[in-house]
């Protein structure tokens, strides 16, 4: 199993740039694909970036692509998401989780175990 504990959110100006970070717990981390998914209020969970376990693999949202960045470090079990050029509709709850159940990248009923979410607003 996996316990991930999020961190790195916060209040930040339109255009502006955060690092969030999950840090992971378990000796399975490096064996799971990771993602990051999103969801403010009144809208559905949406799926912002993945990686694959070794990190040879990166997917993204059309929505972020080329302003966010995830990684992974497998030694310090810890995956990043680099959030830059920030929009007030990047305002939401962001949570890390990792894939335990085969097929996409895209959809959160694969991901099995999440962290508890860490608020980022953008201010305009």
């Amino acid at each position: 199993q996996v316990q991930l504990v999020e961190s790195g959110g916060g209040l930040v100006q339109a255009g502006g740039s955060l690092r969030l970070s999950c840090a992971a717990s378990g000796r399975t981390f490096s064996g799971y694909p990771m993602g990051w998914f999103r969801q403010a209020p009144g809208k559905e969970r949406e799926f912002v970036a993945a990686i694959s376990s070794a990190g040879g693999s990166t997917y993204y949202a059309e929505s972020v692509k080329g302003r966010f960045t995830i990684s992974r470090d497998n030694v310090k079990n810890t995956v990043y998401l680099q959030l830059a050029s920030l929009r007030p509709e990047d305002t939401a709850v962001y949570y890390c989780a990792a894939k335990n159940v085969g097929g996409s990248y895209f959809s959160h009923g694969n991901y099995g175990y999440w962290g508890q979410g860490t608020q980022v607003t953008v201010s305009s």
